[in-house]
């Protein structure tokens, strides 16, 4: 596969996307039969088409999945928590006043505030929130534009940064061991706490410079699980682990008969 060979970098390389993109989509029809094809994204300084207006990333991400080319920018967004975790806003909020030093996402996330914010109850208390945010890494996006594609509409043009599978437990399985397949760390895929739009956006875009980049299984978001089918999770992996995968397809487990008896499932 000669797009193995080449290093990737958002600008200025050489990256045969076509070639990878074909042969991508014939190693997932052989050994994954009809299980969705997965989408891609990338930052970009020019939108291809007018970017979503959008109350939840997730439910909005439905057209991407189908088909369609879904662009989010900062003002088409209006979740406060899709707008951070694409890296157009902050993560943290003002506080209300010295008798409420939360801000409104610490209460929202714990317990609420009577009569102001219903909380979600999925922290104990807003102390618990802050320090979690102290802790997260700063993101911003590189780009006014976020562009979600399904894999097999990419163009030429197109310089995916990120891979997202909307995937249920077989398919979920092959992907795991496919990531773990190289490498000698236990933990080549990751399990962060965080919405459903920061398990595939923030936290794997977060990984793509690392040294050995790592997937993010991600969807357990109790408030974006009714955007997803009930036997579905996320797998999301940047560009230069996914191609490290691909690579290993063809000599891999997935030519076993142990996968070839999951296979059949699919």
């Amino acid at each position: 596969l000669r797009y193995v060979n080449h290093v990737i970098t958002r600008r200025g390389a050489i990256f045969i996307y076509m070639q990878l993109k074909d042969d991508f989509i014939r190693l997932w029809s052989k050994y994954f039969k009809d299980a969705p094809l997965p989408l891609a994204f990338y930052y970009t300084d020019q939108s291809p088409v007018p970017p979503a207006e959008s109350k939840c990333i997730i439910a909005s991400l439905a057209k991407a999945r189908q088909g369609s080319t879904v662009v989010f920018s900062a003002e088409s967004v209006h979740c406060f928590g899709g707008s951070s975790y694409l890296g157009f806003s902050g993560i943290i909020g003002e506080a209300f006043s010295d008798e409420e030093p939360y801000s409104y996402r610490e209460y929202l996330l714990s317990h609420g505030i009577p009569g102001k914010i219903e909380g979600e109850l999925y922290k104990k208390d807003p102390a618990i929130c802050k320090e979690m945010y102290r802790r997260m890494p700063e993101f911003k996006a590189p780009a006014p534009y976020c562009v979600f594609k399904r894999w097999d509409m990419l163009e030429e043009e197109d310089q995916p940064d990120v891979v997202v599978f909307f995937a249920k437990p077989d398919v979920l399985s092959g992907l795991y061991y496919l990531a773990n397949y190289d490498t000698v760390d236990a933990n080549e895929v990751i399990v962060p706490w965080g919405s459903g739009c920061s398990s595939i956006i923030k936290d794997p875009y977060l990984e793509k410079d690392a040294a050995n980049p790592r997937a993010v299984i991600g969807m357990f978001d109790v408030s974006a699980r009714p955007f997803v089918a009930s036997d579905e999770l996320t797998f999301a992996v940047p560009m230069k682990k996914f191609i490290e995968m691909v690579k290993s397809m063809e000599e891999s487990f997935l030519t076993t008969r142990s996968w070839r008896i999951v296979q059949k499932r699919i």
